[in-house]
This record gives structure tokens, C-alpha cells and sequence, in this order.
């Protein structure tokens, strides 16, 4: 892209008033931000949607300078710049209305033919949310799905250092310019972020903390991704805007159920009574509803992990050897296991090549 394209690109990203659903229909009509800023007055007045408001702003040169300033932050740090109409732009999130006409990145972002999730859930993340989050990512890590999510407190960061434990690609979105981190005490994981993934962002380098800005990120979460799953949430929260921007688009949204008194159980136990979300228990059940492909991952290395059976994987497929084939029900009666961590289980036993679904809930050694 020449550099004065991505100049007015970036003039047209920053105009306040136009939106990016207008920034892609008049890059649509004119072809070109350049064409587009070129444009006479006489002319635009003409075209459909630009009142007298945005017009002026349109041609209020002020925006110069910000743009200016923005490429020069873009060149002097080695951002990387991704257009809407490029190959490099997210394919998911090109298919959102809103998606920005430009999205900013940093580090080693690689999403082509990978399996994104975007993981979210309560700043107030409990232990149990905690365990969860970190079992469902190691029992999906031989899948080697994206972890997406936004840096912030609690459940997001704990998506992000669970990925990074397992080598995982992870991507943070920003609710503000590459030039910072937010909040300052996750400064200590961006190098890890960038190692094997990276921070996604539409915004500049000189935008300020707003609670908007925030809102605004979730979109970028909720696009990148193929799925959404909710942790824990409160009846209100980011996570929840989160879920409905992801239903929004058409995506699937999965939520972990809990007790109707806890208070970080309410947001998900909602999201499923609406059927806004899939319940899930497992990384088994997110594999299913996504309809995943499991038989040709099961070829990759990290399927080795698995090939020495210990502990309960022993148990469980030692059962399965001495019964043949069974249902998960009664081969939770048998192990006195429950059928969570069974399904969990099974699905690590069929990653491995050792076990095979079969209609009607049930399984048996291959």
C-alpha cells in the first residue's frame, strides 16, 4: 500500500461521526481514502448518507496532523498495518459490519486455517473459574486452537498465561494504542504474548482511557473468533456485551454453567436460559458443537503426551478393556468418576488414538 493511501486510510479511520460501517461505503463508491479525499464538496453533497455534518468533517483538515503522527508512530515501531480489503486482514472479522477499516498488530500473529477461540469472563474470576479455564485449554491444546482474549483481569489473563503454558498461540486486543499496556502489571507477559502470538488493536497511539474504548474492544474479540465462551460473569459485565456482540455476528457462544446463588454464575446461567449459549462442562463439548476434526489431529506430535496412560487415563481405558463398549453413564457408575471429568477424559483417550465415540453416548478401546 503506498504510504499516502495508508495516510488517508488513517485519516478516515480517526474521523469522528462517520463510523466504519460509512468508512467502507464511501471507500466502496470512490475506491480509494485517496479518491475519496480528493473528492469536491460539490461532489460529495451528492452522494447518498453525507449530510451536511459529515462533510464538514470530511474536509476539516485538523485530522491531518493525528494521521501524520500515527504513520510515524506505525514506521518508527514496526507496526504491522492490516486492510479490510487485504489478504492479511482476519478473515473472520472482515465478515463483521462494524470490523475497523484498519486494525493495527504487534508480535508473531499467525490465524490462517487455525481454530480461534475467544475466552472471557469476570475481572473477579473464582477458583473454580480458574480451573476450569486452565483444564479446558490443556485438554484443547493437542487441537492447537488461538486464544483470544483482551488482557484484562481475571479471566482474560488467565486464558492468555494458560495458552502460553501450553504453547499456544495467544492474542490480546487492546482497548487503546500499541504504545502502552493496560493494566501496567500485565506489562510482565507481553513478551511472552509476542513469542507466540501477539496484541491486536483499532486504536491510535494517542487514545485515551475510556470506558467506550473498551466496549469497542470486544468487538474485536468476538469477530476474530469462530466461538466465544464465557467462564464466569455477574448478571452485568463486559463479558456479557462480549457474548451478545459474538451472537450478534452469527458465532457460537458457549457458556460454563453453575449454582443459581453464585454471583459469577448468574451472567452464564442466563446467557443459557436465553439460549444465547451452548452449556458446556468440558473441552469434549465444545469440540462436538464446534464439529471439529479431531481424526486429523491425531497424527500431530503432541498427541505423544498422551500414549503413556497413567492414573485415571489408565483407569478409564482399562475399564473400557475389560466391559467393550459402553455408555459414559455407566462407565461413571463403573470408575466413580464423574461424567464431566469423563468426558474430558474420553476426549484426551480419542485424541490419542486409543478410544472411539459411537452413536448414542457411547465408547470403546480402538
Amino acid at each position: 500500500m503506498q504510504e499516502q493511501e495508508l495516510l488517508n486510510l488513517l485519516m478516515l479511520q480517526n474521523l469522528s461521526g462517520i463510523g466504519q460501517i460509512n468508512a467502507k461505503k464511501l471507500l466502496q463508491h470512490f475506491g480509494s481514502a485517496t479518491s475519496l479525499f480528493e473528492a469536491d464538496i460539490k461532489y460529495l453533497s451528492t452522494i447518498d448518507g453525507i449530510g451536511e455534518k459529515r462533510l464538514k468533517t470530511l474536509k476539516d483538515s485538523s485530522c491531518l496532523k493525528e494521521a501524520e503522527d500515527e504513520l510515524k508512530f506505525i514506521k518508527d515501531n514496526n507496526i504491522d498495518v492490516h486492510y479490510y480489503k487485504e489478504e492479511d486482514y482476519p478473515s473472520r472479522l472482515k465478515q463483521c459490519i462494524d470490523s475497523p477499516i484498519l486494525l493495527f498488530s504487534r508480535g508473531n500473529i499467525n490465524l490462517k486455517n487455525k481454530p480461534i477461540l475467544s475466552i472471557v469472563g469476570t475481572r473477579q474470576i473464582t477458583s473454580h473459574g480458574i480451573a476450569f479455564c486452565e483444564q479446558l485449554i490443556s485438554d484443547l491444546a493437542p487441537l492447537e486452537p488461538v486464544i483470544v482474549s483482551g488482557l484484562a483481569y481475571g479471566a482474560d489473563i488467565v486464558a492468555h498465561k494458560a495458552a502460553i503454558d501450553h504453547n499456544l498461540q495467544t492474542v490480546a486486543c487492546l482497548a487503546h494504542g500499541l504504545n502502552q499496556i493496560y493494566p501496567k502489571v500485565h506489562q510482565k507477559y507481553v513478551a511472552a504474548i509476542e513469542n507466540n502470538g501477539g496484541f491486536f488493536t483499532d486504536f491510535f497511539s494517542n487514545s485515551t482511557f475510556d470506558r467506550k474504548n473498551f466496549l469497542s474492544r470486544n468487538r474485536i474479540v468476538a469477530g476474530l473468533s469462530e466461538a466465544t465462551i464465557v467462564i464466569e460473569s455477574a448478571e452485568k459485565g463486559g463479558s456479557l456485551v462480549t457474548a451478545d456482540i459474538a451472537h450478534s455476528y452469527d458465532r457460537e457462544v458457549f457458556a460454563i454453567p453453575g449454582r443459581p446463588q453464585d454471583k459469577f454464575s448468574k451472567g452464564c446461567n442466563m446467557l443459557i436460559k436465553q439460549q444465547k449459549a451452548q452449556m458446556i462442562t468440558s473441552a469434549a463439548d465444545l469440540v462436538y458443537f464446534l464439529n471439529w476434526d479431531i481424526e486429523t489431529k491425531k497424527e500431530n506430535k503432541q498427541t505423544q503426551l498422551f500414549l503413556n496412560l497413567e492414573g485415571e487415563e489408565k483407569l478409564v481405558f482399562e475399564k473400557l478393556k475389560e466391559i467393550g463398549k459402553v455408555e459414559i453413564d455407566v462407565l461413571s457408575l463403573t470408575t466413580n468418576l464423574p461424567t464431566y471429568k469423563l468426558a474430558s477424559i474420553l476426549m484426551n483417550l480419542e485424541l490419542s488414538g486409543h478410544v472411539r465415540p459411537l452413536p448414542g453416548k457411547q465408547f470403546e478401546i480402538i
